[in-house]
């Protein structure tokens, strides 16, 4: 077979794979979106529920997952980065540091419902926090850790050994070197590890439906150890368990939902191109 005739095939290859995955996603987007365009108004985005959610809008859950989102980014964000660190920078190449490796990416594949029971063990029962933002934060955080782990250890591999060296040979210290010629460089990968993060935290449903979330709340909770709605718990309820909900406020939660998750992406990814730009080697 030709160079050039074997080479038109594996693109058309490539190309029908693509077109495997994008034209599904499309699908389910353009269903989404027709079917639950007319439920979207103001009333329905920032007003309270009344009437047991069969009347009044989502507001209380759409806040509530920007609280439960946030939470989880700050908990574990630092921590998954320090981690990252830790295992790049400072551990020895032994047989215990692989075997943290090897945990950290297998604990990435742990399905959620599994962080949710032990969210309601330890946040919920252990520590007495009750089911309440705080619990559902640091369960969401710990659940989505070990991608943030994985996604900054590869950054920070992925950053040329001579910046170190130089940096070293100038006289600075270790974290110095870390601090000032390591970590810059490695910010966009860092970022986006937060972003799959941030996707994965924003739409499950399991690790809240044990420690946080509650289906009908007249109200904006007032700390962080109150009860709130988010909207995968609230679109899961309204779609299996309440009937008479018109359609469309089911496909408008959803892409409600969507949105709320494109619309942190897109912030997450903007910044992550603005430190890209400055990324120079």
């Amino acid at each position: 077979m030709k160079p050039r005739l074997a080479q038109k095939i594996a693109f058309a290859f490539l190309l029908l794979a693509t077109l495997l995955v994008v034209l599904p996603v499309l699908v389910i987007l353009l269903i989404i979106v027709a079917k639950g365009a007319s439920a979207i108004s103001w009333d329905f985005l920032f007003s309270m529920p009344r009437d047991g959610m069969t009347a009044g809008g989502i507001f209380p859950a759409i806040l509530g997952t920007l609280y439960l989102v946030i939470g989880a980014i700050i908990f574990a964000v630092p921590l998954g980065v320090l981690a990252a660190v830790y295992l790049v920078e400072y551990s020895s190449d032994n047989w215990l540091s692989r075997l943290v490796k090897l945990s950290i990416v297998n604990l990435a594949g742990v399905p959620s419902v599994v962080y949710g029971l032990f969210g309601l063990g330890i946040f919920v029962t252990f520590f007495r926090f009750g089911a309440s933002i705080l619990s559902g934060s640091l369960t969401l955080g710990i659940m989505i850790l070990p991608v943030i782990i994985t996604s900054s250890r590869e950054a920070l591999e992925s950053v040329p050994r001579h910046f170190r060296t130089v940096s070293l040979s100038l006289g600075a210290s270790r974290w110095q070197t870390i601090r000032h010629s390591v970590l810059p460089h490695a910010l966009p990968g860092i970022l986006t590890g937060m972003i799959l993060g941030l996707g994965r935290a924003a739409g499950e449903t399991a690790p809240i439906l044990f420690t946080v979330a509650a289906f009908y709340l007249p109200r904006l909770p007032q700390s962080v150890f109150d009860q709130t709605m988010a909207l995968p718990y609230h679109l899961y309820v309204i779609s299996t368990q309440v009937p008479g909900i018109a359609e469309n406020v089911r496909y408008g939660t959803a892409l409600v939902l969507l949105s709320l998750v494109l619309l942190l992406n897109l912030a997450a990814i903007l910044i992550r191109s603005r430190f890209r730009r400055k990324k120079k080697w």
